[in-house]
């Protein structure tokens, strides 16, 4: 259920009876030997599987976010967060407008943040509005635990069949220090091929039961989210 499947009628109509949408947001950025677009592709395929459940419409992307880090990375498009608190707030601010009243945001790129505005949305009773980033919730946690696994940035958690487009090292890579990336040192210095460390992929078993326990968790909240 996708914007870019409906007409302006199509949605005026799903409005009648859901006031529910799902945004996507992420970045376009590098990701080793992984899709620039990995923090879209994922929440993306993820949303998508949510409201195939919860016949939930599914907005169009916001493909860019704060990825300042990553510059020196050919490829990687990044805006400031001032810029991605205005196009999100915005993007909201006009679905407000239609009659869409809750908001669930699959976020899929850490340097984003839920805007202040959208709090001020929900603290006026204007919105309801859940900001959840896929990787740091109870379901990938859960699974990080069970597996003793580390989500890392585009490690394994990341390494999924939809968004590979090179072959991965089969070979885990000692886990870079952060500090060094606060340290004034370039990052493509501290990152060398832009992973961060850990096993550069598992089993595609493992990485369909992480999916499909992320998509439980969000349809879960999705469906909880109250009228207002």
């Amino acid at each position: 259920m996708r914007f870019e499947d409906y007409n302006w009628m199509d949605v005026e109509h799903y409005l009648e009876h859901d006031d529910r949408v799902i945004l996507v947001t992420g970045a376009t950025e590098q990701h080793a030997y992984l899709s620039l677009l990995t923090d879209i592709l994922i929440p993306g395929r993820l949303a998508l599987a949510v409201a195939e459940r919860e016949q939930v419409l599914v907005a169009p992307p916001l493909n860019f976010g704060v990825s300042e880090m990553f510059v020196e990375f050919p490829g990687t498009i990044s805006l400031s967060r001032v810029t991605f608190d205005a196009v999100l707030s915005e993007m909201v601010d006009g679905l407000l407008h239609h009659g869409f009243r809750r908001f669930f945001i699959m976020n899929g790129h850490g340097g984003n943040k839920l805007p202040p505005h959208l709090n001020e949305l929900q603290a006026e009773g204007l919105a309801r509005v859940i900001w959840y980033d896929w990787w740091q919730e109870n379901a990938a946690r859960q699974f990080e635990a069970h597996y003793n696994l580390q989500v890392n940035h585009a490690n394994w958690a990341e390494n999924f069949p939809f968004n590979r487009v090179a072959d991965s090292p089969t070979t885990d890579k000692p886990p870079i220090n952060p500090d060094d990336l606060i340290s004034g040192r370039s990052a493509r210095e501290v990152l060398g091929d832009g992973n961060y460390g850990g096993p550069y992929q598992v089993d595609d078993s493992l990485m369909q039961e992480l999916f499909n326990r992320v998509v439980d968790e969000a349809t879960a909240l999705l469906r909880a989210m109250p009228p207002l």
